[in-house]
């Protein structure tokens, strides 16, 4: 049997990182940017083609149905 997640330690050791909190806060921005521009995100991820998280210009952003956006990479 697996070993359980510890979220607590996944948190303290990178997901709290000032670097990743700001990461996450610009795929947020992405999401949002996307609805504004009227495209329908239901259901898929936006994808950052050149795998930068913080670059939110639209020519980068794409949206992409979860399981392939996630299998790339």
């Amino acid at each position: 049997m697996a070993k359980p997640r510890d979220y607590k330690k996944e948190y303290a050791e990178y997901h709290g990182k000032p670097e990743q909190v700001a990461n996450r806060s610009s795929r947020n921005k992405a999401r949002r940017k996307m609805v504004a521009a009227g495209v329908d995100v239901t259901g898929k991820d936006v994808d950052h083609k050149d795998g930068q998280p913080r670059n939110n210009s639209r020519s980068n952003l794409r949206t992409m149905s979860k399981s392939a956006n996630r299998a790339k990479h």
